[in-house]
């Protein structure tokens, strides 16, 4: 390390916090590369007698200085508080597991017992649970009160190896007399989608001790929901469930009101942005009024909820003296609605708990309409169940995605699914479909996309992006698909690129336009093909910066898509 980066860095550390059992590097931007990068911050910990709180955050720590740094940890046993979010900014994903281990492994050898582990905003996906796997089961989490892993990318698979390593940890801590009592977990922007919140939820009942969970925004759908609603029945103590920005529709609300009737610690309910709609909101509103007497905050925001549901609800907390804020914001309620409902509140005396109403979305008159449009939606729900019980009974993939219509009733061989066509993929784009259209898909979609229109270009890649998973046929069929066009756009000679990224920023919502263009809904597909799309040979590196730009600027859509916005951005910072 050259003289003047030592200076730099014993300057930085002068400013390190200690107190309270506590050392902090927390914000210190700190490049801990090597084990000789790391050498005044193992000297400040083993100096550091009854060290308590370590806070690594808003540094950036690799695989052989994480070592050296777990030397140093070993021989700290009264260490509780692990505070070591942030701190693998622009680390390779593979990096991350062996520093993680690292750590770990120094922890359960000092014999130290944790309160507080927190990981969050380490993009570390799936593989990076593999690496505290081993420390969650071990005697050093046996005392864990507090679990925070907010925005790692964990995704299904990272969510079902946490819930594993959770329950193990609680069966070897039960046999030692003292079972793992989590209090608080945090696990948003992690893309659990419905099995990973079922099996964490499957955790949670056998836990049973939460007082706050926190899963915001993880694509959970009502089967998810329900399972967590199981769950949290089981924990009584609950004061605090935060789901905002998952999807309850009315199945899921029904079954999560029902659990809050059994809960009387409850403080927070955070539904918001969660879809739960009019008759989802009279069954929350009929919990809220039976009981919740401590309730200090609702949020049913952007819900879908129409006037007479949210007036419901302002009907139902009467009696709630300890509550402090109501949020209705963006609702179907109108003017005269929003009118009605802070009356309503006037009359309770408690008018100042209502949050702002400024983004209603005014009151909807084509009811019959919406029900038609809730009436598909449950049916394709349902035969999205019909379809996941096929697969737990063990009947083949491709069974469960066969109709059930052109199966003959005398014949339990079922009849091939008719064949795709590319027009009728990017008409309705779906995984299924993708894969049907066979090992040449990328070839038949590139020769049938008219390359010379940028707009039919950035319309394919939308689509084809659109079905991303992270499972590896349909990731792979995506990635090759995506080169096959792109490669074809931007070699030819009348191919504009600089119209090609500015229609496409366009269309995912982050530059804004004259025309009035639908955005995609959602932007996680399209950032995860990008970010496989700007690492090859044939995209043009003078875009990069462009991207960089618009993806690093505030918004909303790519707030929720964190992860896939934390991929991109990595990968153009290497560029």
């Amino acid at each position: 390390m050259a003289s003047e980066d030592i200076t730099k860095l014993a300057e930085s550390l002068a400013k390190t916090k200690v107190g309270g059992g506590q050392l902090s590097f927390k914000g210190q931007s700190l490049k801990l590369n090597t084990a000789e990068d790391a050498e005044e911050v193992i000297k400040q910990i083993e100096e550091f007698d009854g060290l308590e709180a370590l806070r690594l955050e808003g540094n950036t720590v690799g695989v052989e200085a994480a070592k050296v740094i777990a030397k140093a940890l070993e021989k700290k046993s009264e260490l509780k508080r692990c505070h070591w979010s942030d701190m693998f900014t622009g680390r390779l994903r593979s990096e991350i597991p062996p520093a993680l281990i690292s750590l770990g492994d120094a922890l359960i050898t000092a014999g130290a017992q944790l309160v507080e582990l927190d990981l969050s905003d380490n993009a570390f996906g799936p593989d990076g649970v593999r690496g505290f796997e081993a420390l969650l089961k071990s005697p050093a989490c046996y005392t864990l009160q507090e679990l925070k892993l907010n925005n790692c990318g964990m995704g299904i698979g990272g969510g079902k190896i946490l819930a594993a390593a959770l329950k193990e940890c609680h069966r070897k801590s039960s046999a030692q007399g003292k079972p793992l009592a989590l209090k608080i977990f945090v696990a948003g922007r992690n893309r659990l989608e419905n099995d990973g919140a079922t099996a964490l939820a499957e955790a949670f009942g056998i836990i049973g001790t939460l007082e706050e969970v926190h899963m915001p925004q993880n694509g959970i759908n009502h089967p998810g929901i329900t399972a967590l609603a199981q769950a949290f029945a089981i924990n009584s103590l609950l004061k605090v469930i935060n789901l905002n920005d998952n999807t309850f529709t009315e199945k899921g609300a029904v079954a999560m009101a029902e659990t809050l009737k059994s809960l009387r610690q409850i403080e927070v309910i955070n539904f918001g942005d969660c879809l739960v709609r009019s008759k989802g909101a009279v069954a929350i509103a009929d919990a809220v009024k039976e009981g919740l007497h401590k309730l200090k905050e609702l949020n049913l925001s952007f819900c879908e909820i129409k006037r007479d549901a949210a007036l419901t609800v302002a009907e139902a907390i009467e009696d709630k003296a300890e509550l402090e804020k109501l949020d209705l914001n963006g609702n179907c309620l109108g003017e005269e609605g929003c009118e009605q409902l802070q009356e309503i509140l006037e009359g309770f005396n408690m008018a100042a708990v209502l949050g702002s109403l400024s983004d209603d979305e005014g009151e909807e008159e084509d009811d019959e309409e919406e029900e038609e449009d809730e009436e598909e939606e449950e049916e394709e729900e349902e035969e999205e169940e019909e379809q996941q019980q096929l697969k737990e009974r063990g009947q083949g993939e491709q069974d469960s995605l066969t109709p059930k219509k052109i199966i003959d009733s005398q014949d339990s061989t079922p009849v091939p699914s008719p064949p795709v066509d590319v027009a009728t993929f990017l008409a309705f784009p779906s995984p299924e479909k993708l894969l049907r259209l066979g090992p040449k898909c990328s070839v038949l979609i590139a020769q049938q996309t008219d390359t010379t229109d940028v707009e039919k270009v950035v319309t394919a890649l939308l689509r084809i992006s659109s079905v991303f998973k992270d499972e590896a046929p349909v990731k792979t069929a995506v990635h090759e698909t995506t080169d096959a066009l792109m490669r074809k756009a931007f070699t030819s000679a009348t191919f504009n690129s600089d119209a090609f990224v500015t229609r496409l920023l366009i269309h995912m919502g982050l530059l804004k336009s004259e025309e009035k263009i639908k955005t995609v809904p959602s932007l996680y597909g399209i950032l995860m093909t990008l970010n496989h799309m700007v690492q090859q040979d044939y995209f043009p590196k003078s875009l990069a910066p462009v991207l960089t730009a618009f993806v690093t600027k505030p918004n909303r859509a790519l707030d929720s898509c964190s992860f896939a916005r934390h991929m991109l951005l990595q990968t153009l910072h290497q560029l």
